[in-house]
């Protein structure tokens, strides 16, 4: 009896360590897993994060030339008027002397 009892506890630690061995394993490849999403998850952020900054960029060089044709054509507008204010000035010169 006592023999049985001995082989029935040796079998019930194999069994144990059996049990741990997948346990570890599994928890091994969960934790692996676990990681290799992380990375992705990282991976696609840093992309995200550059895009955003090209983006961000590119509406600044927009800006930038949009700005640039305002400055342009008010100066072109203010120049049209100075010439226009010229031309008036001399028709009123030209009346006064008549």
């Amino acid at each position: 009896m006592r023999k049985f009892i001995i082989v029935s506890m040796a079998a019930a630690a194999f069994s144990l360590a059996a049990c741990s061995e997948k346990a570890q394993q599994e928890t091994s490849e969960a934790g692996a897993a676990v990681a290799d999403d992380a990375a992705a998850a990282g991976d696609a952020v840093a992309e995200g994060a550059a895009d955003a900054a090209d983006a961000t960029a590119d509406a600044a060089k927009d800006a930038g030339n949009a700005v640039e044709g305002a400055v342009n054509a008010a100066g072109d507008a203010a120049a049209t008027a100075g010439d226009k204010v010229k031309e008036e000035t001399a028709k009123a010169e030209a009346n006064d002397k008549q």
